[in-house]
Formats: C-alpha cells, structure tokens, sequence
C-alpha cells in the first residue's frame, strides 16, 4: 500500500527527518496549520509505516571514535549456513556500526568505527578476519561525509 502524500506532508517528513524531536505545535507553528492538524498528520504517517521510530545521532568523535572505515567482504563459501554464521557472528562486534548484504563484487558491506587506525587494525585482525567464512576483504577509510537530506529534501 502506498501512501499518497502531499506537500504539506513531505514538508512534515523533511523537518522530522532534521530533527525529530519536533512537537507537533513546533511542526504546525511552522507550516501554518494547527497543533492537532499536524499531530493528526504525524500519526498517519506513523500508522502507515512512513515514520518509523525516532533516532538519535551520537557524535562518534566527541565519544572518541575518530575513524571509520566501510569493509568490502566477500565469503570463502557460499550457502544459507555460511550466510547466517557470518550474520550472527560480525552483528556480535561492537565496532561494526552496519551490516549490509550486497550484491555485487562483495557479499557484504560493513561501516567500522574505530578510536585509531591502531585500534581499526586490531579490530580488523583479530575479529572480522577470524569471522567464519571470511575470504578476501578491501578496506575504504572514510575521509569525511556530508549527510544528504534525502528524497524529500
């Protein structure tokens, strides 16, 4: 089912999306409709599954992770079991921020954050290279990234 939007709403999403903090008084102040009004259109598009959750951003350098690296990982052996014994095992490593299943030259991509390159280099030895069915890895360390706003935006 999809869901037909409006500008009014797109206008709601691309705010929330900013900050999602917002109350619905904040969000209605700014378009020019009512606290309930908004709040009725924020409902909807939680109830249709367009909203899901609310997030918060955690600095990672202010918490002293200076460095992020994406890993390219392509398994040794392919099947459903190898799959899902990589899965569960790299979900285990906290320095792994996201798991990815990918198609393509890889099988999987993960984001790394790490304090240092020492720190990345210890994480990558001794806990991704010993993950079950781990082949060949290409490592792509993250100089810097501007967050887009999206489809809305």
């Amino acid at each position: 089912m999809t869901l037909d939007l409006d500008d009014l709403d797109r206008a709601l999403l691309r705010d929330l999306a900013r900050d999602g903090t917002l109350s619905a008084g904040e969000l209605g102040r700014r378009h020019g409709v009512s606290q309930p009004s908004a709040w009725r259109r924020v409902r909807r598009l939680e109830t249709a599954g367009v909203l899901k959750g609310q997030r918060v951003v955690v600095n990672r350098t202010a918490l002293g992770f200076g460095v992020t690296v994406f890993l390219g990982i392509k398994l040794a052996t392919k099947g459903r079991v190898s799959l899902e014994d990589f899965e569960r095992a790299v979900t285990a490593i906290p320095e792994v921020q996201v798991v990815q299943h990918v198609l393509g030259l890889f099988d999987y991509r993960l984001r790394v954050v790490a304090r240092d390159i020492a720190d990345f280099e210890r994480v990558l030895r001794r806990r991704i290279m010993t993950l079950p069915g781990v082949g060949q890895v290409e490592a792509n360390v993250l100089l810097s990234e501007e967050t887009r706003p999206g489809p809305l935006g």
